[in-house]
């Protein structure tokens, strides 16, 4: 969906009302597709004295196995947008201005950049998921396994010692 923000620029104390969603299903992460409902924009485009400003939220659900456990989590994901809007800028880019040279909004392009970048880099099932035995394969969230857990790298073996004096 691209957006004319022609009105919205020439316009003071004008705005437009965002309530858009886009199914982004086709977006791969860690080798899965974890967004399997469609990510919703909501917020506006506003004029304040001469200022073009983006405030909304964006809310997205990941749906993938849990990086500890690997039991399947479904968690959802709040983004505050908070842009000023810009047909031009001198100097460097800026993380809180967004160009529109043309005074025309591609909403769909934007919200797939602010989504990948704001994938979790870790996706657990809780904070405090104690994941699996790397030995027996438990998963240590249903309670301890039977192995034992004394076995120690044998050139750690002499800290080991060093410890219990």
């Amino acid at each position: 969906m691209i957006i004319d923000l022609k009105h919205i620029f020439v316009n003071e104390n004008s705005s437009y009302p965002l309530d858009y969603s886009l199914d982004l299903s086709h977006i791969s992460h860690s080798g899965a597709f974890p967004l399997k409902k469609p990510v919703v924009l909501k917020g506006a485009i506003s004029n304040t004295s001469s200022l073009i400003r983006f405030e909304a939220e964006i809310i997205f659900e990941f749906d993938a196995l849990c990086d500890r456990c690997g039991n399947p989590t479904v968690k959802t994901y709040k983004v505050p947008v908070s842009k000023s809007l810009a047909t031009s800028i001198e100097g460097d880019d800026s993380d809180t201005i967004l160009l529109v040279p043309d005074m025309k909004l591609d909403v769909d392009d934007f919200l797939y950049t602010e989504v990948v970048v704001n994938l979790p880099l870790k996706h657990l099932c809780s904070e405090d998921c104690k994941g699996i035995c790397f030995k027996c394969g438990k998963n240590l969230n249903e309670g301890k396994c039977d192995c034992k857990d004394d076995d120690i790298d044998p050139r750690l073996a002499a800290l080991r010692d060093l410890l219990n004096n």
